[in-house]
């Protein structure tokens, strides 16, 4: 960094070959990126193909495997050399069964990798606001180059190391860095001498990575990308997060209970198979070894062994499909946990409302004027000057830049003939109370031609309070205030006061904003976004119920909540400072019946979550600002703003709306309940494959019968169960009533208990057909084909099943049939390769070509599966529905 600590803002600027006002140009800008590099921290080396193969097949489960195939082999060979018959085609279809194995998975993962990297890289997009040829523009953060001048303020998170040229109240976070839990007090006009002067202890510059918690400031990039103070040791803090979410941990114990179960029927299997082979005297090394080698590829074909990578590569999937949607997943876990929520506190400015704020009515001098007829000075003076934002136009176009409210005030300046650039080049900012949830207004403290003047502008009663009025104009102007509020405007007021220079600013706030000259007010537009009507009546149906948290006044909020058809005869707005009269337990007995909360600070934010929490609610909380920050991390789901919301609140929560939109939240839930049920659906169908196969396996032996699949076939039936096929059924498409459905407990199973009767059901009934033919022979087949058919009607059997695994519920399944085709190809792909290897694979499968007609037959009753699956769910609607009719009956 060049020691910028030990330089005055001149000396850094001219190294830096940079303008203060003006920042670089755009050839300075590509200069510098040629010679500096980008603001990217270097990736850590990626895992090469051979490592991702090594581990793949170094898992548990194909080592088992690979025990099967060199046992498989040596036994071959023995037959060989001693002139037995030797079948070294089995050995080779195990070795490429295992190779296939390897391959989906090596694959999966890489997808799954790949969608992570996507994931990530749209975090490289977030704004900066920087001044390049003159001009206040926002860039993507990974476009900042060396010598850029940025503008700081609350709230942002800094994009690389600069060196501070202004600092207006500046406090940084820099725990990320320092470890010093405290915010650190910033100043530009500090130069240190001593070259070691600690990181910690630099109060003239700020570093990458941390944040801006209070204040507003100018900064030259001194360092970018690995050249920065956090690059240092970017690749120590940045290391992949490898934990798991609760899900993943649930599905893992699923899968180890699975295992013990699949093993512990592998070694009954084995054990029988022994003891038959010995009272008979057919014991061998050849009977035992190939039972040995059955009964190892029975574990595997039993235990979902491709359970968490299913787990992880839809996650990653879907989580792609939501930022689509315009819900950013920052933690794996809200994927989960979004699909139990059952309260939503919402903000109302930018979530519930458009954001696009539009000044329609200006109160100056006890009357009201439009914009354009404006002509009190001292009203554009604190439009101007008392703000942080900035407005762009160009080609006909208007770019806010910062706070809407703020830059509405700016435009409004605008029509009435004030250019606010002009203004601040005119003034000398001294001083800056920033805005804060607690004062409700932000005052700047200002210079003009040898004049001091304190701007002040926010709540118009907190406003008011600072000013000397008449009970008359206090009356009047109180009379009007109240009058847009009821129309759901927001109402900002703004006063001022002409004042000496002060020696300490901070220790002279309250001195300065007493006995303030009362300048009006400004009501608001924000439109409520057409699309929240419908978002709050489907929350409504979903048993999910809205609570608005706004820093408006009563009046305004109710208005507001009337409108969305909040409030009813049983639920009720209060003022924040009710709420901070009750105690906790007076609070969890109240908040069941409040809906709106009015001029919410993020302290009783943060006390209602934890209530709603107590009562054993599921929570979501939505948040823009720095002080959300406590609240959104307490939440079941914390939802930050991804376009008015600080990069503090951002950081602490969940899920990011990349369109403030209250209607994107329903999205994600919905989302959230999808993913949900997808796992179910290929949990339901891996179970029901688990349970048939162990007991047709099972059954067979105790019958007297031989084992009715070989290794290769047992291994051909596990690839449908862990790869591609049951995958496509955990990217099932997201269902439309899903909103009609009230949340799932924070706490239910994974494996519910109508999923457990219909694995039941499916897998004892296709056993007992498959026992059947075994015993029978129903389908007519030749004592050569009966091998062959016993497979294929397995394995058709478990594809037909999968359609009913589509279903959790007693809904048709020909509802949804058409609506993942994805999953229809891919199991129509597996179908054609069954009939491949049943037809043409006889030396690898030991299948021999069974005629149309059997094909016909074993479709047939392959379906069967399904018919029954559609009978038991008729039945139980016909019962529902006669309940439904005699509750009916008895209310009338």
């Amino acid at each position: 960094m060049a020691n910028a600590f030990m330089e005055c803002p001149e000396e850094t600027l001219a190294r830096l070959n940079t303008d203060r006002d003006n920042g670089l140009t755009a050839r300075q800008v590509e200069e510098s990126r040629k010679a500096n590099g980008e603001n990217s921290f270097s990736k850590s080396e990626q895992k090469s193909l051979f490592r991702r193969i090594w581990e793949a097949a170094t898992e548990p489960m194909l080592i088992m495997l690979v025990v099967a195939a060199v046992i498989t082999l040596g036994v071959n060979v023995a037959r060989y050399v001693t002139g037995g018959e030797a079948d070294f085609l089995e050995c080779i279809g195990i070795f490429v069964a295992i190779s296939l194995s390897v391959v989906i998975t090596v694959v999966m993962e890489g997808r799954s990798a790949k969608a992570f990297e996507t994931l990530s890289r749209i975090g490289e997009d977030i704004p900066v606001k920087v001044i390049r040829d003159g001009r206040v523009c926002l860039i993507p953060r990974r476009d900042v180059v060396l010598g850029d001048i940025l503008c700081v303020e609350t709230g942002d998170k800094l994009p690389a190391d600069g060196r501070l040229l202004e600092s207006h109240e500046l406090m940084a976070d820099e725990s990320a860095l320092t470890g010093e839990s405290m915010p650190v007090h910033k100043e530009a006009g500090i130069v240190f001498d001593n070259p070691e002067t600690p990181v910690g202890e630099r109060r003239n510059l700020l570093y990458s990575g941390c944040f801006i918690t209070g204040g507003n400031g100018k900064i030259a990039v001194t360092g970018v990308g690995d050249h920065t103070e956090f690059g240092k040791i970017a690749r120590e803090l940045a290391s992949a997060d490898s934990s798991s979410t609760p899900l993943q941990e649930k599905m893992a114990a699923l899968g180890k209970r699975i295992t013990v179960l699949g093993s512990a029927a592998a070694a009954v299997v084995f054990l029988i198979q022994l003891i038959i082979f010995l009272s008979n005297g057919t014991a061998s090394l050849d009977t035992v070894s190939e039972a040995f080698i059955t009964s190892i590829v029975l574990i595997v074909a039993a235990v979902p062994e491709g359970l968490p990578t299913i787990v992880a590569v839809s996650l990653a999937i879907n989580i792609i499909k939501m930022s689509k949607q315009n819900a950013l997943v920052r933690k794996m876990i809200a994927c989960e946990t979004v699909g139990c929520i059952n309260v939503v506190c919402s903000d109302k400015t930018g979530t519930l409302t458009q954001n696009r704020m539009t000044v329609t009515d200006i109160f100056s001098h006890m009357r009201l004027l439009k914009p354009d007829r404006l002509k009190n000075h001292h009203l554009l003076d604190n439009f101007c000057l008392n703000s942080t934002a900035d407005v762009t136009f160009a080609d006909g176009q208007v770019k806010f830049i910062g706070n809407p409210t703020e830059c509405a005030l700016l435009f409004a300046a605008r029509e009435a003939g004030r250019d606010y650039e002009a203004a601040r080049r005119q003034a000398e900012i001294l001083h800056v109370y920033p805005f804060s949830s607690e004062t409700k207004y932000m005052t700047t403290v200002v210079k003009r031609e040898g004049e001091i003047e304190v701007l002040a502008k926010g709540s118009p009663e907190r406003i008011m309070e600072l000013c000397s009025l008449t009970a008359q104009k206090r009356e009047e102007a109180r009379r009007q205030i109240v009058k847009f509020q009821e129309k759901a405007c927001r109402v900002i007021g703004f006063a001022h006061r002409r004042t000496e220079h002060a020696a300490d600013y901070e220790g002279s706030r309250a001195a300065l904003e007493t006995d303030m000259v009362f300048d009006g007010f400004t009501a608001i537009t924000d439109p409520i976004r057409t699309d929240v009507y419908q978002a709050v009546e489907r929350c409504r149906h979903a048993g999910i119920e809205l609570k608005m948290l706004t820093g408006d006044n009563l009046i305004t909020a109710r208005a507001i909540a009337d409108e969305l058809g909040i409030l009813d005869a049983e639920h009720i707005a209060v003022e924040a400072r009710e709420i901070e009269r009750l105690s906790d337990e007076e609070l969890q007995k109240r908040i069941p019946s409040i809906r709106v909360i009015a001029r919410s600070t993020p302290s009783v934010k943060m006390r209602v979550v934890n209530a709603l929490k107590s009562l054993g609610n599921v929570v979501a909380v939505t948040g823009d600002g720095i002080n959300d920050a406590p609240a959104l991390k307490h939440a079941d789901v914390g939802i930050a703003m991804g376009i008015t919301g600080t990069e503090v609140s951002k950081e602490a929560s969940d899920i990011v709306l990349l369109d403030d939109s209250f209607s994107t939240i329903v999205k994600a839930i919905q989302w959230g309940r999808g993913i949900y049920e997808n796992f179910q659906r290929f949990i339901q169908f891996q179970l029901t494959v688990n349970l048939s196969s162990v007991i047709v396996v099972l059954a067979s032996i105790l019958a007297g019968f031989a084992a009715p699949f070989t290794a290769l076939q047992l291994l051909w039936i596990n690839i449908i169960m862990d790869g591609p096929p049951a995958l496509t059924l955990g990217l099932e498409p997201i269902r439309g009533d899903l909103m009609n459905q009230r949340p799932t407990p924070r706490n239910a199973s994974i494996v519910s208990g109508s999923m457990l009767s219909r694995i039941a059901i499916n897998g004892v009934y296709m056993s007992i057909v498959f026992m059947a033919q075994h015993s029978l022979n129903f389908l007519g087949g030749s004592e050569t084909e009966l091998p062959t058919v016993l497979f294929t009607l397995f394995v058709v059997f478990q594809l037909f099943n999968a359609l009913n695994s589509r279903e959790l519920t007693d809904v048709s399944i020909f509802k949804n049939i058409a609506n993942n085709r994805l999953m229809l190809g891919v199991f129509g792909a597996t179908f054609g390769l069954q009939f491949v290897i049943t037809q043409f694979g006889g030396m690898f499968f030991n299948t021999v070509p069974l005629s149309a007609a059997m094909w016909g037959k074993i479709l047939a009753t392959g379906s069967t599966v399904v018919l029954l699956s559609e009978g038991v769910k008729m039945v139980k609607r016909g019962a529902a529905a006669a309940q439904k009719s005699q509750g009916a009956e008895a209310v009338c």
